[in-house]
């Protein structure tokens, strides 16, 4: 064979092996691969993630914006989540609706804005009379509340990570006393989860509004009262220029718990690189999340009075009589919903036993 002939067949058998290759693998199917900084190879994500709380809220919006950098900073670039605020992408109530339905890759939400349409989602998003935050936490990582909500939210299409926890609301911004539980009779008032149906049993009169909402709600009267988070939270949202005294405990919401949720079939197509960073990257933002959240109340109490601010706790008499309501409404729920009443179980098993624990371990609140 000549010189010329030789060099034309090397030419054609790589052409021939690129075609190959082009066949098997089509242009623009496969991600780029960039290096972590482990040097492995992680495929590379751009995801759309829409949020239910303002980034600009500390503790409860920010800690979105600390999982995604970690992410982005341990992946070189390769896992990249685009925050968008409520209501850019989509409704702050509809998150897992449109992770569901493939209009976005992924959500930040609390799961029991779920409650209408999936009953016990209610209880992995908060409990009145619940468990504290680390005791949520074991039963999330160390029992079976990991295993029980995937479960749950796979029939919905959706796989959901414990990504944030905070610790208690309070038990909400009122401009009257509440002096007994027949002064919420009638009372228009901001309230979610369970704590709402209790209240609502008492004669509250109650509605469901995003946070970004309810200033105005509370200052032109659409409202009498509400509850939204913490007290760092609540103070940024102006609800303490309305409304002058601020009630505790947050015996609705003893913990209230964020997850990253993303849509079934786009968390099956990552490999398990990929999946772990989604894990670690979320129980980094639980442990994070909560620090922050601790450490930004006590500043904020100890500036109520130069507000005018009241920071009161309920009679013990108000809250047995709560504890006592919120026991028949969870029992009614856990009566006509299966999942609810398999959730409520495995939380009820799991205090039980960490009571023991809990009882002697700790000292007294007021030591």
């Amino acid at each position: 064979m000549s010189n010329r002939a030789a060099s034309i067949a090397v030419v054609i058998a790589l052409v021939v092996g690129m075609l190959a290759t082009l066949a098997i693998r089509p242009p623009g199917n496969q991600p780029s691969i960039k290096q972590n900084g482990s040097g492995q190879g992680v495929p590379q994500l751009r995801w759309r993630v829409p949020v239910a709380f303002s980034t600009n809220l500390k503790a409860l919006g920010d800690n979105v914006v600390f999982v995604a950098e970690t992410l982005s900073i341990e992946t070189n670039g390769a896992i990249e989540l685009a925050i968008y605020e409520p209501g850019e992408l989509v409704p702050a109530f509809n998150i897992v609706d449109a992770v569901r339905e493939g209009k976005v890759q992924a959500g930040y939400t609390w799961v029991g804005y779920d409650q209408g349409k999936i009953p016990a989602s209610a209880l992995i998003g908060a409990v009145p009379f619940g468990m504290e935050p680390w005791e949520f936490s074991a039963w999330w990582y160390e029992a079976d509340g990991r295993e029980l909500t995937e479960a749950l939210y796979a029939r919905y299409g959706v796989h959901p990570i414990l990504c944030g926890l905070i610790g208690p609301e309070t038990a909400g911004w009122f401009r009257e006393p509440i002096e007994s539980l027949s002064d919420l009779q009638g009372l228009k008032i901001r309230f979610a989860g369970l704590g709402g149906k209790v209240i609502e049993r008492l004669g509250a009169s109650v509605t469901m509004l995003p946070g970004g909402e309810i200033f105005q709600a509370l200052e032109k009267g659409a409202i009498d009262a509400t509850e939204f988070s913490l007290p760092n939270v609540d103070e940024s949202l102006g609800f303490d220029r309305i409304a002058k005294l601020n009630y505790y405990p947050g015996w609705h919401q003893t913990y209230t718990s964020a997850h990253l949720v993303i849509n079934a079939e786009q968390w099956s197509s990552l490999n398990s690189a990929q999946k772990r960073l989604f894990d670690t990257a979320c129980t980094a933002g639980v442990t994070r999340n909560l620090a922050r959240a601790e450490a930004l109340q006590g500043p904020v109490l100890a500036g109520f009075p130069a507000k005018g601010v009241k920071a009161i706790r309920l009679p013990i008499p108000i809250l047995r009589e709560l504890n006592r309501v919120t026991d028949e409404v969870m029992a009614e729920e856990a009566s006509n919903d299966e999942d609810f009443r398999i959730i409520r179980a495995s939380q009820q098993s799991f205090r039980k036993i960490y009571a023991r624990w809990k009882r002697l371990a700790y000292l007294p609140r007021d030591f």
